[in-house]
């Protein structure tokens, strides 16, 4: 049972969260791997790489059912009926309720560091609380940015908006921020208000 809830609504969600309770099955069929349209070469001492890609579903399910993505991180997909809060988590957020963010809008920033990379986290953050304030959101929003980890992701540090995706070596603020710049705000559904605040994983 999830332990925190959304302090925001939005009219759409009313029709997926009915089905649901009408009897949604909460397991939604895999999706099937997705090839990149296109791909930058590797720039920096990071080696950042950018990804496109298309072919975005968007269908919401039950908070916490078992939503695969084919991408690391994920750029779009099915998703949970619930978004999380844009804020600095230091535990794993279901995806599901990430991919709700970056339908918003949003910009998630993941780190997988076994070793720990607690300066590079801190960099981050300073990155995170530089950035201008976004006119769009409520007065609860500052920036549209989650951080949070994701053991597995695939390499030491990816971001995501919907349709696009980084993945970097190290944490490199000129590649964070034109990719912040050139995809921020631009999910289907232009919306800016703030989502779930968790203090642990709530499908656990």
């Amino acid at each position: 049972m999830l332990t925190a809830t959304s302090r925001w609504r939005h009219v759409s969600l009313a029709l997926p969260i009915l089905t649901c309770a009408l009897g949604c099955s909460g397991d939604p069929d895999p999706q099937p791997p997705l090839e990149p349209v296109s791909e930058s070469q590797p720039v920096g001492d990071c080696k950042a790489v950018t990804r496109s890609y298309e072919g975005a579903s968007n269908q919401h399910f039950a908070a916490c059912s078992n939503v695969q993505y084919s991408t690391s991180p994920p750029v779009f997909g099915d998703h949970y009926a619930e978004w999380a809060a844009y804020t600095t988590y230091d535990f794993p957020v279901p995806l599901g309720f990430l991919v709700h963010d970056l339908e918003h809008g949003a910009v998630v920033i993941f780190y997988d560091c076994p070793g720990g990379c607690d300066d590079e986290v801190a960099d981050a953050q300073a990155f995170i609380d530089g950035l201008p304030d976004d006119p769009r959101c409520a007065a609860a929003v500052r920036v549209q940015v989650i951080l949070v980890p994701r053991p597995g992701l695939g390499s030491r540090w990816a971001a995501s908006a919907w349709g696009h995706s980084l993945n970097a070596d190290c944490f490199d603020a000129d590649a964070f921020r034109k990719f912040y710049a050139d995809h921020h705000a631009r999910g289907p559904e232009d919306l800016c208000n703030q989502g779930s605040f968790f203090t642990t994983d709530p499908c656990r």
